[in-house]
């Protein structure tokens, strides 16, 4: 939007109460028409008839005459006044532009706000999302593709539409008039949006808005009761996340690493080493009770995990073996159970196998002492001698708290990634650029892809 030059003076955030209004009459409709721009508005419109009038001439020349078939109320009056950026502004003026995409009708307001010191600056809200809006007073360059720079930042194109105003009230520092379209293209970094809108005539004006809260606009100027609830995701609304996923895959990548290492210093020190070995068998046939206990065997050294391997001839059979690891010195046992099956066949998909006739199992930290193992073994009557073997290791690598370290660190982050990748990817549904699936180079910043 175009914007004249303002004056400069020494005190700008005491300017806006300086301000005097000047009031005139409308020479449509007779109605009050307050001018509070020092005389720096080029246009203005009636608030009574909404006729466009000359801001510039005395006697408010009448540019436009409007029938309104719709009225908009101002979230923020006309006139009333907030500090933004340490700098009072004062509300001058308002207008209601739409846009259509793909036959949807879209409509956002816009806000020209003044200070005699720092000229004119703009607010624009779309379904409860704000922007704070300054002219640029450089130009912006353009990149290859769909990308432009300004200051350094990159932004990437988000979509380009022609905008129609569809209503006004107020001053405003260029040439406005209902029914007129423009062409307006964003480009947006987050928090940030780099606008250009060009008339019929090729003038091209560039603007740049900053994503702002609307609690934080009704703190500024002081408005009763709550600003409206932002709907869905805005185009350069920062994600709620921000930088955090990156952050969490940086110290999980870390942690990873230092797991790793960890891991092959234990595998480095750990000495496996056989305590027990024996053969059993188990008819399924017999009666009478099953269980038995071995001969003692000793763990030697410091506490370390201890290994018990289960080794049987199941053929289209199982075996199930109630273990019992009991200290003979202390008395403490440590109970557990496994399974030992073995299944395979053939149908209509071809050969098929299920399980395993090997299983093994690993007891963490298990102080040195004289042992042994409780068995009772458990399987379908009338299957014969089921043959198996126990093997009992002390020293093993565990690595099971590895997978679990793992999973600590990758699953928080792997959530994270994903609330900001479906952030992202509901903010640039609304694009000229629509992503067709979740793209990870959009997490949480909108970078270039």
């Amino acid at each position: 939007m175009p914007t004249p030059n303002a004056p400069s003076g020494p005190n700008p955030s005491k300017a806006a109460s300086e301000v005097h209004v000047r009031s005139l009459t409308c020479p449509g409709c007779g109605g009050p028409v307050s001018l509070r721009s020092f005389g720096q508005a080029v246009n203005a419109a009636c608030e009574n008839c909404h006729s466009i009038l000359d801001a510039q001439d005395p006697n408010l020349k009448i540019l436009q005459q409007v029938k309104a078939t719709e009225k908009f109320w101002p979230l923020i009056p006309l006139g009333k006044r907030g500090k933004l950026r340490g700098t009072v502004y004062e509300a001058i003026g308002y207008q209601y532009r739409r846009i259509q995409v793909d036959g949807v009708t879209y409509g956002w307001s816009e806000y020209v706000l003044f200070n005699p010191y720092q000229g004119f600056r703009y607010l624009s809200e779309y379904d409860g999302h704000w922007n704070y809006v300054s002219p640029l007073r450089s130009l912006p360059k353009a990149l290859a593709g769909v990308s432009s720079q300004y200051l350094g930042q990159t932004y990437r194109h988000f979509q380009t539409s022609d905008a129609k105003t569809s209503y006004v009230i107020g001053e405003f520092p260029w040439q406005v008039r209902v029914g007129e379209t423009v062409e307006v293209t964003d480009y947006v970094a987050p928090p940030r949006v780099l606008s250009s809108e060009t008339t019929g005539d090729k003038e091209t004006t560039w603007s740049l808005g900053e994503y702002m809260n609307g609690s934080d606009l009704w703190k500024a100027f002081s408005l009763p009761g709550e600003p409206p609830p932002a709907i869905g995701v805005y185009e350069n609304q920062p994600a709620p996340l921000g930088d955090l996923p990156k952050s969490i895959w940086k110290w999980c990548a870390a942690f990873l690493v230092g797991a790793v290492l960890l891991v092959i210093l234990n595998a480095a020190t750990s000495h496996e080493k056989t305590v027990f070995n024996r053969s059993f068998s188990f008819d399924t046939s017999a009666t009478g009770e099953p269980s038995f206990v071995t001969d003692v065997f000793e763990v030697t050294g410091r506490s370390a995990p201890v290994k018990v391997e289960t080794d049987a001839n199941v053929n289209n059979n199982w075996i199930y073996l109630n273990y019992a690891l009991i200290n003979e010195d202390t008395g403490q046992a440590y109970d557990f159970g496994r399974e030992v099956s073995y299944y395979y066949g053939r149908d209509s998909d071809g050969s098929w196998t299920e399980g395993s006739t090997h299983n093994s199992v690993t007891l963490p930290s298990i102080p040195p002492g004289h042992y042994f193992l409780r068995i009772e073994p458990e399987s379908d009557r009338g299957h014969g001698t089921i043959a198996y073997t126990v093997t009992v290791s002390q020293g093993a690598v565990v690595v099971s708290w590895f997978l679990i370290a793992i999973a600590l660190l990758v699953v928080p982050a792997v959530m994270l990634t994903w609330r900001s990748m479906s952030f992202e990817h509901l903010r640039w549904q609304e694009s000229d650029h629509p992503k067709t699936s979740l793209n990870l180079s959009q997490i949480s910043s909108g970078d270039d892809d």
